[in-house]
């Protein structure tokens, strides 16, 4: 019979304690609590900005520092999240460009590196794919008056197309939740690249 404990100087006593250990010293969020931490006001904002376009956002997450820790840091953005009217998302999701831009047309934003990688499963696409996401595109923002939000990261354009359709039945109140749930894991993934 194998003992998985050890004694207290050699270190983790057991498979779910050592995962635990583990989970935690790999955890972005505690470098980028600490990143943000370091930096003042106005590096904040913008390191900040390039995560959320919504200004509400970025000065409750500049109010709410230091975050020491990675617990504190994604309480606070919970909280500046939970406290963002529509208005607020609509000024978030203005920071982002179209699923399908060109590279000329993403260069005009101020974090077009990110939205390139993030959009990376329309590089290559066949051209009647890439018209139907500008077509799909084009009437959503009739429908709903603003830029189509989904968290690219791992899609192909025949993937983001098929979201963009299914999303068209929604109803405004709907699909502004929707895009804000997308717009809040756009975030997180920008906010870890920042450790």
């Amino acid at each position: 019979m194998t003992n998985d404990r050890v004694s207290e100087d050699r270190g983790p006593t057991g498979p779910s304690e050592m995962e635990s250990i583990a989970v935690h010293t790999s955890d972005p969020w505690t470098s980028v609590a600490a990143t943000l931490d370091t930096m003042n006001d106005d590096d904040a904002r913008v390191a900040l900005s390039r995560c959320c376009g919504a200004s509400a956002w970025v000065e409750a997450m500049v109010a709410s520092r230091p975050f020491t820790d990675a617990s504190t840091l994604e309480r606070a953005v919970d909280r500046a999240f939970a406290d963002l009217s529509a208005e607020d998302w609509l000024e978030a999701f203005a920071a982002h460009p179209r699923i399908g831009e060109s590279k000329e047309r993403l260069q005009k934003f101020a974090h077009a590196t990110d939205s390139a990688r993030e959009q990376a499963g329309v590089d290559g696409a066949q051209a009647a794919i890439l018209a139907a996401l500008a077509d799909g595109n084009r009437r959503y923002e009739e429908r709903f008056g603003h830029v189509f939000l989904v968290c690219a990261t791992g899609k192909t354009a025949e993937e983001m197309l098929a979201i963009l359709r299914s999303r068209l039945a929604n109803t405004s109140e709907a699909e502004l939740a929707v895009a804000a749930g997308e717009q809040r894991k756009i975030t997180r993934l920008r906010l870890e690249r920042l450790a």
